[in-house]
């Protein structure tokens, strides 16, 4: 490797690490609303039968979601017409916002009706940030990825936005070990909320002075004069109809699979299987580490054998296991089981998570790839992966829980169809054939020709 190779490289990493610091947060603060949900579910809602005060918890989790496809359109035609690390820069002002709400917000029993709501437009905040967070921070790490290594450092997304799951997880261990059970559900719950705020406002400083892409910035140097306000339009992302498609086909399965294997395990474990409330986070935080470790080697394999053969595996794993996972955790009280179990699960879903954001990235040029991300994601997302864990419940409390892990296995199913007929993303990637078209615009048959070849 030359000098300048190395430069470069280096930084390219450290632009990958800037923009990883602020995605950590932001789902860190995501993540801390399930994590803590059954210790603030009775300081909102009124007294009663604790599965129907997570319920209430859980609708207020999924109504966050119809949010994220406004934060994806918003936050991501805002990265496509004036850049990836604005948009990075608000997306997580905004999350700071809705969790110092959350965190200074009086319980049901002091201001009655009023907390639910206030926390009901804490979480419709947090949404809207996670929406263009996503969209932009795929967009952003996939640019500034070294061709040929996109998977690998793609793969940093998913790296960083379970890591803020496993923050959150230790947040919650620690403070199990200092503070006592009456403790944690009188106040202690509130204060993972704060550091997530002050945590947030430290990244919005830092963003401030993060690079900006490269493919960003040879489009603004190539964009005619009057072509700005086209770019990361809905009439410009309706030119691209199969790759919404794709992205929706892409998604389903594996953000069911996701937010049932990382979100909604915890209280599986506690309500079904009957493990404690203490055991059952260190299983998490241990397996989710564990998890955040697969995703650059798998992210790496995907820049090697490709991106659709890791899709495959998790759509066909996850079709045939998902029920017999599912079943065993629910009948085992055995730690080590549990672990075990859900491990298998996380393996099976890093198919999915370690390339799904390069994979969507490949399919969009500049000009659109931020909203093309974001939009047919967020919508997705949330009708599927933002109802998971209220349906898991409500089928808890009808007791049908079994047919949860069915329409686990089925959604799955369906994505695997998408992963077999799509074509293979790496080998003909819009990122690749941007970067060519951009050094010589004259000649884009030749560009395509290139990244074909």
């Amino acid at each position: 490797m030359t000098t300048t190779q190395a430069g470069g490289e280096r930084r390219v990493v450290a632009n990958v690490l800037r923009g990883s610091i602020g995605n950590l947060v932001e789902w860190y603060d995501w993540y801390v609303y399930a994590a803590f949900s059954v210790y603030f579910a009775k300081a909102f809602f009124p007294d009663g039968d604790p599965t129907a005060q997570l319920l209430s918890t859980a609708a207020v989790f999924a109504v966050g979601f119809i949010m994220r496809p406004i934060g994806g359109w918003a936050l991501g035609r805002y990265a496509d017409r004036f850049g990836r690390r604005a948009a990075l820069t608000l997306s997580v002002t905004v999350m700071a916002a809705g969790s110092l709400m959350i965190a200074v917000t009086p319980g049901f029993q002091t201001i009655g009706i009023a907390a639910p709501v206030l926390l009901l437009m804490a979480r419709l905040l947090q949404g809207l940030s996670v929406g263009g967070e996503y969209a932009t921070s795929a967009t952003y790490l996939s640019e500034v990825a070294s061709p040929g290594r996109r998977g690998f450092y793609s793969s940093f997304q998913y790296v960083t936005l379970v890591a803020g799951q496993l923050v959150a997880l230790g947040v919650q261990i620690i403070l199990q070990q200092i503070l006592s059970s009456e403790q944690m559900y009188s106040w202690g719950w509130r204060i993972p909320f704060l550091i997530g705020s002050g945590g947030a406002i430290v990244v919005m400083l830092l963003r401030r002075g993060m690079d900006e892409s490269d493919s960003f910035k040879a489009m603004e140097k190539t964009s005619e004069t009057g072509k700005t306000a086209a770019r990361g339009s809905l009439r410009v992302l309706l030119q691209y109809p199969r790759e919404c498609l794709l992205v929706v086909g892409l998604t389903l399965g594996g953000t069911v699979a996701f937010y049932t294997y990382t979100t909604y395990m915890q209280k599986f474990m506690i309500n079904t299987s009957g493990i404690s409330k203490d055991t059952v986070a260190w299983i998490n935080f241990v397996a989710l580490l564990a998890f955040v470790v697969l995703q650059p080697i798998a992210g790496g394999l995907s820049d090697r054998i490709g991106r659709r053969k890791l899709l495959i595996f998790f759509g066909v794993a996850g079709t045939v296991l998902t029920v017999p996972i599912m079943t065993a955790l629910a009948h085992t009280s055995n730690a080590l089981a549990a672990f075990g179990l859900m491990m298998t699960a996380l393996v099976i879903v890093t198919g999915y998570t370690s390339i799904n954001s390069i994979v969507k990235a490949e399919l969009f040029p500049t000009k659109i790839r931020a909203l093309g991300v974001g939009l047919p994601y967020a919508l997705t997302v949330a009708i599927f992966g933002g109802t998971a864990e209220m349906i898991a419940l409500a089928l808890k409390k009808a007791g049908l829980e079994s047919l949860y892990f069915f329409y686990v296995a089925g959604c799955i199913a369906i994505s695997l169809v998408t992963y077999y007929f799509m074509r293979e993303t790496s080998a003909e990637s819009t990122i690749d054939a941007d970067e060519v078209v951009d050094a010589d615009p004259g000649e884009p048959e030749r560009a395509m020709a290139a990244v074909r070849g």
